[in-house]
Parts: structure tokens; C-alpha cells; sequence
């Protein structure tokens, strides 16, 4: 697939992750000149779990998201829909558990974990809003949701350079390191049609949760998304 819209087949998007799903962690820290490694830190500085607590994390490819859970004792799930992806983080973390599953229909409880994160995968979904209910459905009362996702850069003059860039730039490089460069092109598009950080703050609020909020990096090219499920017997806000 190359054209990117909010409209997306998810067997398609599958066998597109599990076609660059080898040197995929690569491409993504050439592309991002290192940032990803940042954005990671603060997504599980941001989670703020303990260790013995439950944390799931959506769409989280080879599981290089879910690795400093797993380091710091936390007991992490990383979830996604593409089986090349879990194969190439099985490999490497057999001792996290990776299971195969659709965001918008997640296989599990409700009230089942204390954090649920989801990192640039959002926009892969085919029904994002959905997603975001699932995802309240599954964390317990008074637990958090972070979502890390490529946004509209707030400045401007530096928009319409960030957007020559994902169109021209991050094919051409993807070209060299990935092993499907086609690939690269839908996910400069999907960046380029995803909404921005308001519009992303209020499905989150409509799918019911609490004090949600967010936090620009790097300029708002990527938006980091906070909120909470309400207690038991309160409302959310």
C-alpha cells in the first residue's frame, strides 16, 4: 500500500509492518536521527509504573517500547497485529510476552491493567477512536493512558519544512536501510493526514477519559498524550 488515509485495511497494514519488520528499528533511528531513543525514555518516564504493576503496550512492533518495562520488573504485554514484527521481538526478548491482537477488539478484561501505552501506532489503526475506547475498557480504575504520536509542528515556517522532509527526504533514506522503502512512503503520508494534538485530545475525551493532556516534542512533530480513567463512582472531566 502507498496512499495513505484515516480509512485503512488492516490486513494490508499488517503485511506491510511484516515486510519491514527486520530492519525496522534501524530505519526508524536513522529516520528519526536518534530521536526515537528520547521519545521512548519519556513515554516510560511518563507511564511512571512500579514494579509488580500491569502495563500494556499497543502496537508495540518488535517491542523496543516494551523493553524498559520488562527491564525495570514491570509486567509488560506488547500487543500488535503484525506477526513479523513479534517474531523479530520474540527473538530478541523471549522473555517478554508478545501476543498477537487487533487494537480495536483487544483480548482482554476489563480493568486489567494499570497503564495501557501506545507509541506512533496509533495512526496505523484502522479505527482509532475505537481503539481508545478499547483501551480505556482494559485499564483499572484511577490508571493511566499515554499515547506517543508523530503531530503538526506548531511553528509554521518549520511545518512546511517538516512536511518537505517526510514527503521527499524520509523515502529517499528509507530507500537505503529499509527493506521495503515503499513502505516509507504511506507512513510519511499517514503522518501528514494524521490530526493534529487538540483534535487527538478530544476523541480521548470522548472516549470517556479524565484530565487528558499533552506535551509537544520536538516542536510538536511528535505529541505525547496523557489521561486517565476515572475511579469508581466519579465522573470524568
Amino acid at each position: 500500500m502507498s496512499r495513505a488515509s484515516l480509512e485503512k485495511r488492516p490486513d494490508e497494514v499488517a503485511a506491510m509492518f511484516d515486510d519491514v519488520a527486520p530492519k525496522y528499528d534501524l530505519t526508524n533511528d536513522l529516520l528519526s536521527l536518534g530521536q526515537t531513543r528520547r521519545w521512548r525514555r519519556i513515554v516510560v518516564d511518563t507511564v511512571d509504573v512500579r514494579p509488580g504493576q500491569r502495563v500494556l503496550d499497543v502496537a508495540a512492533g518488535t517491542g523496543t517500547s516494551s523493553e524498559p518495562y520488562a527491564d525495570a520488573g514491570v509486567d509488560v504485554v506488547a500487543l500488535d497485529f503484525s506477526l513479523g514484527m513479534l517474531k523479530v521481538g520474540k527473538r530478541r526478548r523471549p522473555d517478554i510476552d508478545f501476543i498477537a491482537g487487533d487494537a480495536t477488539a483487544l483480548p482482554f478484561a476489563d480493568n486489567t491493567f494499570d497503564a495501557t501505552t501506545i507509541s506512533f501506532g496509533l495512526r496505523n489503526v484502522n479505527e482509532p477512536k475505537k481503539a481508545i475506547a478499547e483501551m480505556l475498557r482494559v485499564t483499572k480504575p484511577g490508571g493511566k493512558l499515554v499515547i506517543a504520536e508523530f503531530s503538526h509542528p506548531t511553528f509554521g515556517p518549520f511545518r512546511t519544512v517538516y512536511t518537505e522532509y517526510l514527503m521527499r527526504a524520509l523515502p529517499a533514506i528509507a530507500k537505503r536501510s529499509s527493506s521495503n522503502p515503499t513502505a516509507y512512503t504511506y507512513l510519511a503520508e499517514s503522518i501528514r493526514a494524521w490530526p493534529d494534538q487538540d483534535h487527538l485530545a478530544q476523541w480521548i475525551a470522548e472516549a470517556g477519559w479524565s484530565k487528558v493532556s499533552y506535551r509537544n516534542l520536538n516542536g510538536g512533530t511528535v505529541a505525547l498524550h496523557r489521561a486517565y480513567k476515572a475511579e469508581a463512582g466519579t465522573r470524568s472531566s
